[in-house]
Order: structure tokens, then sequence, then C-alpha cells
């Protein structure tokens, strides 16, 4: 989790997090924690003034598949809560990442690949959002001076936690039926393409873009990138592990539309040349650290 990579860069009492729930204990008791809603303006300020708030990383959000449940509080989480955020930064001279999204891009975008600038026309609401964000953001650089900075994340990977309702979960889910009951259940069609990341990836490069210097920054929202793969891939891999693994393919409507609007490959030259991007986990690499961290020797162990 970023804030452990944050915590042990620049100090346990140096890095504060806020949510509206409390965290797992691991989490909470590894340094400040301060209860935070993204919709209260004057709290959000309180905080910030108070604790001499410098960086301000926001990752408040309703993910795609939640949001299109709940447009009225994905709007206000995720535009109400940014706007609230940018005004707060602007005011006190914050360093503002905001995370963006491949679900930023829209079925008329150029998917393989898709540059930095192109065609953005979403059709979710976590995706307007984030490209409101993303021209929110590059607005306030231009009009106030603010040092916004912006990542634009692939389906990210991760064993610290459970899938929570994006198009892309099910690459993490598949870890974990795999290991709990052996079967796994897609919804998404075998040979649906979409850009990945490994989370220690995507940490890496959050924290990277952070400390770039201002100058080196040719723009303020770039795509990153580590691999791209199906689910049939992704299967396979897995399978080298799990052999016993069963699949079956159960598509969702809803999510397969949406992944089918989606970039196919991420193009991220910019990054790689602006700030010196490089990914360290490609798609064999990925399988293997997430079995070892969710105990594949036990499971395996068990199938035999």
């Amino acid at each position: 989790m970023w804030v452990f990579l944050h915590r042990k860069r620049f100090g346990k009492n140096n890095v504060i997090l806020s949510d509206i729930r409390k965290p797992a204990d691991n989490v909470f008791y590894s340094g400040p924690f301060i209860y935070a809603d993204i919709l209260d303006y004057k709290n959000l300020r309180e905080i910030v003034v108070n604790n001499r708030i410098t960086w301000l990383f926001h990752y408040s959000a309703l993910l795609s598949a939640v949001g299109e449940a709940n447009v009225p509080l994905a709007r206000a989480v995720n535009i109400t809560g940014l706007h609230n955020v940018l005004d707060i930064a602007a005011e006190h001279n914050l360093r503002l990442f905001v995370p963006s999204t491949i679900g930023a891009f829209g079925p008329t975008s150029p998917r393989n690949p898709t540059p930095d600038l192109c065609i953005q026309r979403p059709r979710t609401i976590y995706g307007v959002s984030k490209v409101h964000a993303e021209l929110m953001g590059e607005y306030y650089h231009y009009r106030y001076g603010l040092d916004f900075r912006c990542l634009r994340y692939p389906g990210i990977i991760s064993a610290d936690s459970q899938p929570g309702g994006g198009t892309t979960d099910y690459a993490v889910q598949i870890f974990h039926d795999a290991m709990k009951t052996g079967k796994f259940q897609c919804y998404l069609k075998p040979d649906t393409r979409l850009p990945m990341m490994y989370i220690d990836d995507c940490l890496k490069a959050t924290l990277e873009v952070m400390e770039a210097p201002a100058e080196a920054l040719s723009m303020r929202t770039y795509n990153i990138s580590a691999m791209s793969f199906v689910p049939e891939e992704l299967v396979q891999e897995v399978q080298k592990h799990v052999p016993e693994l069963q699949v079956t393919y159960k598509v969702d409507e809803v999510r397969q539309a949406i992944a089918d609007s989606w970039p196919m490959n991420f193009d991220d030259r910019n990054a790689r040349r602006d700030w010196g991007w490089k990914h360290d986990y490609d798609l064999p690499e990925l399988v293997t650290t997430m079995f070892s961290f969710l105990g594949s020797d036990s499971r395996i162990a068990q199938i035999n």
C-alpha cells in the first residue's frame, strides 16, 4: 500500500492517511490517521492548515461499475470532492496528485495504442469525472500556478486488497478464487485486452512523478503502462501455478461494454522520456509475486 511506501521514504509521522472509515489495524497503527470527508470543505481546510500539509494525494473516487450503480454519489464524490481539493491545494500552494485512469478514454479514442493526447469521450460517470479532473487540474496549473500532477493508471493488481468494483478487478479476483476454491468465473470475454500493472510499479510511478523536477514535466497528465493481456492469457499463466484451476466465462454486459470502450494498450513514451518511467513487472513476474503473497504453496500442496 502506498502509505507504507511513503512513510518509509518520508518518515511515518510525516505522512497522514485519511478516510471516512477506519482502516485495518496494521494501517491504522502505522502512523497518523485522520477522519476526513472529501465533501466537507471546511474540515479539509482545517486538516491542511493544522498539519502543515505540503503534498496532497487525492484518491477518493467511486470506480467504474460502482459508479454506474450510483451516479449521484459518484458525481458528488468524484467531481464535487475534486473541486474541494483543487481549491484548497491552490489556496495553500500544495503539490497535488490526482490519479486518472484508462476509463478516461472512450469508444472513439484510439485503442491500440492510446496516446497521451487524443479524443476522450468516456461513457461512464467514472470516466467523465476523471477527464474533468485532468482538465480542471491543468486549468488550475495554468490559471493559478497549482503544481498539479496526474497519472492515468491502467488496471492495478494487488494482493493487499479485495476487488473493489472496477472493470479490471477480474485480474485480482482470479488469484483469490484460485486459492480458495480452485474455480473462477470471469465476467469479461476471454479475448478482452486491457493494460494492467502490478501495484509496486504503480506506487513507484506515483512517487517518481511527484518527485520529478517541475521543469522536466512537459505535461500535467501522463499515461503509464507495464503490460497488456487478455483474460485467457492470465488464466494460462495462473494455471502454471494452479493447474487444476477451472475457469468459466459469464459475460457481464455492463462491464464488457465498459472494457470494450477502453484502451487495449497505453502509449507511455512521454513518461519514459520526461521523468524516466520504467516498469519492473511483466505478466510472469506479476503472477509469481501474487501467489507468493497469497500463500500459493499451501494451496498447491492441498491440491496435490
